[in-house]
């Protein structure tokens, strides 16, 4: 392919249609871009360029010299954005945890991935070297996703997240510090020449993404730059942060970003948020299309390469060296024995390993040293076996050992009043996890007399997030008096639950058009297909109105059960093979047969008053009209 610009719009498309494929049928997207990247490829040849030297690679031949710096201008971003997400406060009680999975756990894999890939898959000593160290990252961009499929508890989670983000940067130095004893000891350096300057290198990089942190923490606090131009003010000095600690130290800059992005996560920066959800965007884009091209650039040769010594390596580094290396590592960490087992089966591999897999290994080639190529296919390889393997077990095994939900994803009331109560006690009648939150004691007090779970405090507060687990939750139900807070509660949550997942109450009972409303933009969708008002749905219950479950069946269609319903009814919720849907202004709900269907109904009496007025008015039209058609032909 020649046109540059139609080759990145397939890569895109590739990219961005693996992730809606693999959030639509909750699979592993890695696996599913990996594919699309080998099909259009090594397969198809989609990227093939006919002018192309033999032996080069169809994106190092589309991308010509910026094919390298485009893969590490990726991998930086993404190492940034990891960092970003780690709090120092999510450290309470795993702190020796962590530190022990990084230190000695680090140099424990280190050691054992370079023996399994020495004895077993074959490869040189100085391969296998620098191949054990790739293999020590774990990726976030595996993990995190892992993480939210799976709704593991807290502590489990932690550990998993921080191990993942810190060991990528320490992995891609550990791979440098191999390459750069070996090139520069083929130039007659001594080892502890070389040992000393890359820890010198590595402190200074350290420092250099610290400083940018505290600089740009400072920056924004003290409103040197506007809201909007904030995000690209960022992703500037992360690129220019990372070729600085380049220049020091070749991929230095992997720990300098990674060192950055931890300190502006731990600034206290009031727009942090915003700033967060703008770099997992770009990630999102990155890693769609980096991962796209570093799989079509695989030929049918590398991919050959892989043989039964490949298979064996990664049944060992699986079920051997990963296990052993948790094991070891967190001896005396006061980790209980379930929380070891999990995390030493978890372990996926991701866009890092695969990008410095293919930068070193090329690298390895143009310096002589056999086994430069295999490296990228048995880089593939592990990522491909890790991400099926551990993304289709994590949820099972965690729930077996009890380290996550076995419930389905529950409901979040934010807002006690008497309906919500009401509302919530019905819920849990019907099976379904049910939280309400609120910051009045007062308010919950007939919330906790139905015997329901209640959160007492904000639930903005920094503090509610270490005793809120928001991952037992699907859906939020912001149902508070207070429209502008309902508001900020959709806002700040969405990035978590999703705003599809987000139910607003109507507090102010005006329409949509309302210019004093909230915009549209800050809320979730309505509460109920009338969106009445909170006020209303107080009043309603106070006259006696009550929650009526029914199942819809072939025996009781959904028509009948719509004409049986009644035009003042409200239908709440339909649960259809086990998903909830709640009603919405914005997309009504259709029952359907199997659906289980909860509805807000006027008291029995009402209904009947109702529905005799109804039938004493149709009997008197019926007369009207007969005696009206009486009339006619004497008229006539």
């Amino acid at each position: 392919m020649e046109n540059l610009v139609l080759a990145i719009s397939i890569i895109g498309a590739l990219g961005i249609g693996a992730q809606w494929v693999a959030w639509r049928f909750h699979l592993p997207a890695i696996v599913l871009m990996a594919a699309a990247g080998i099909i259009a490829g090594p397969v198809l040849g989609l990227f093939s360029a006919p002018d192309a030297a033999p032996g080069t690679p169809p994106m190092e031949a589309l991308f010509g010299e910026f094919y390298q710096p485009l893969i590490a201008v990726a991998v930086a971003v993404i190492l940034f954005e990891g960092g970003l997400q780690l709090n120092f406060s999510d450290l309470r009680g795993l702190t020796r945890g962590v530190r022990r999975l990084v230190f000695p756990g680090v140099l424990i894999a280190w050691f054992l991935g370079a023996a399994a890939s020495y004895l077993i898959a074959g490869l040189t000593w100085q391969a296998a070297l620098l191949f054990g160290g790739i293999m020590v990252v774990t990726g976030p961009t595996v993990i995190i996703p892992l993480l939210r499929q799976s709704k593991l508890n807290p502590r489990p989670a932690t550990l998993l997240k921080w191990e993942g983000i810190i060991n990528d940067p320490l992995g891609a130095l550990l791979a440098v510090l191999v390459y750069e004893f070996l090139l520069i000891g083929d130039h007659g350096g001594t080892s502890t020449e070389i040992i000393s300057s890359l820890i010198l290198a590595s402190l200074l990089a350290i420092g250099l993404g610290y400083a940018f942190g505290r600089f740009t923490a400072a920056a924004f606090r003290r409103g040197w730059a506007p809201e909007y131009l904030k995000p690209p003010i960022l992703l500037a000095l992360v690129l220019i942060c990372f070729e600085l600690a380049n220049l020091m130290q070749h991929e230095a800059g992997l720990l300098s970003v990674t060192a950055m992005g931890v300190t502006l996560a731990n600034s206290r920066i009031a727009s942090i948020n915003d700033l967060r959800l703008f770099k997992e965007n770009i990630t999102i884009v990155l890693v769609s299309g980096v991962f796209i091209i570093l799989t079509a650039n695989l030929t049918m040769e590398s991919l050959r390469s892989l043989d039964w010594s490949a298979f064996w390596f990664l049944v060992v580094m699986l079920f051997v060296v990963r296990p052993l290396t948790v094991f070891i590592s967190t001896i005396g960490a006061g980790l209980p024995w379930k929380e070891r087992l999990l995390v030493g089966w978890i372990a996926p591999r991701g866009i890092v390993a695969v990008a410095v897999s293919s930068f070193f290994g090329a690298s390895l080639s143009a310096a002589g040293y056999l086994d430069g190529d295999k490296l990228i296919a048995l880089a593939f390889a592990m990522v491909f076996a890790t991400v099926v393997l551990h993304g289709f077990s994590i949820s099972p095994l965690a729930k077996a050992l009890g380290l996550a939900s076995k419930e389905r994803p529950g409901v979040l009331i934010v807002g006690a009043s008497p309906f919500s109560a009401a509302l919530a006690a019905k819920l849990k009648e019907m099976e379904v996890p049910v939280t309400v939150a609120d910051a009045s004691w007062r308010r919950l007090r007939p919330v906790r007399l139905a015997n329901v779970p209640t959160y007492y405090g904000e639930i903005l507060s920094e503090v509610t997030e270490h005793h809120v687990d928001l991952n037992r939750f699907g859906y939020l139900l912001a149902l508070g008096g207070n429209e502008a807070h309902n508001a900020l509660v959709a806002t700040d949550l969405a990035p978590e639950l999703g705003r599809a997942s987000i139910y607003q109450v109507n507090a102010r009972g005006k329409d949509e058009e309302d210019r004093k409303a909230l915009s549209y933009t800050l809320q979730g969708r309505t509460f109920l297909h009338s969106g009445a008002p909170l006020d209303e749905l107080v009043r309603r219950h106070y006259s006696g109105w009550i929650f009526q479950r029914t199942k819809i069946s072939e025996e009781y269609p959904p028509e009948q059960y719509k004409k049986d319903l009644g035009g003042d009814s409200e239908i709440i919720l339909i649960i259809r093979k086990g998903e909830i849907m709640f009603a919405s202004r914005e997309v009504p709900l259709k029952p359907d047969i199997g659906d289980t269907v909860l509805a807000y109904i006027p008291k029995p009496s009402e209904q009947k008053t109702e529905k005799a007025k109804e039938k004493a008015e149709k009997a008197k039209a019926d007369a009207a009209a007969k005696s009206t058609g009486s009339e006619k032909p004497a008229s006539a």
